[in-house]
């Protein structure tokens, strides 16, 4: 997952005062945490220190994040969040695949984390790079992404409990995401520029989802398709 405290979205005008309140601290926290974690590195920073920086208790910390990895990888609920609506929200006819496409071009384009094309990005990657623990919980966060996109298809589809269609469909889905940030990610980290890399970066989404579309027609037939409401 990509965090970067300069892209983030606008307050969600239908949310209450309190609720508001309560995202805002959240995001600083997290985005104290994120310098921090960039000056010193993630293992040479304690949760009392980002406590400290952001002006609340280390309880408020972890009243707003399950554990310290979470601090620097705040995304994972967003990107869970846009995978599985994509998913469920697809068009009739559609594999799983289609609309993943489309939201992943989107995130590009805007310049969102999520889309993994940006200049800022390489400096937090290193950060992950340097820390077993932050790399550690990334692989979790995919395990969490194709379980939560798995249970989207069964749920879309109708599957059988047991199929394990939904399970492949998901497993191939975020691994085509992930092989295309990591393409990326690798000529960002080279010293590219993101302007540069982005006509490359689309055409690899491009083919990469062809190829996975032709394999989940041919993975589940039918089955791989939302059923017609």
């Amino acid at each position: 997952m990509i965090s970067d405290p300069a892209s983030r979205p606008a307050p969600d005008d239908g949310l209450s005062l309190r609720e508001r309140k309560k995202q805002q601290t959240r995001q600083r926290i997290s985005d104290v945490a994120t310098r921090l974690f960039a000056a010193r590195g993630f293992d040479k920073v304690t949760v009392a220190e980002v406590a400290e920086a952001a002006g609340v208790s280390t309880m408020t910390v972890f009243n707003h994040f399950a554990r310290k990895e979470d601090l620097y990888l705040d995304r994972i609920p967003e990107a869970l969040a846009l995978f599985t609506r994509a998913v469920r929200e697809r068009r009739p006819g559609e594999t799983a695949a289609a609309p993943v496409r489309r939201l992943f071009l989107e995130l590009a384009g805007a310049r969102h984390p999520l889309g993994a094309l940006g200049d800022t990005f390489p400096a937090f990657w290193r950060v992950i790079l340097d820390s077993p623990a932050l790399r550690a919980r990334v692989r979790e966060a995919v395990e969490e992404l194709e379980a939560a996109v798995a249970q989207a298809v069964a749920e879309t589809t109708g599957a059988r409990p047991g199929d394990p269609v939904p399970r492949l469909t998901a497993a191939l889905t975020v691994t085509a995401y992930r092989t295309v940030c990591a393409t990326t990610m690798a000529r960002l980290l080279a010293g590219e520029r993101a302007d540069d890399a982005a006509p490359g970066h689309r055409a690899l989404i491009g083919t990469t989802f062809d190829a996975l579309e032709a394999a989940l027609r041919a993975l589940g037939g039918p089955a791989s398709a939302p059923r017609s409401p």
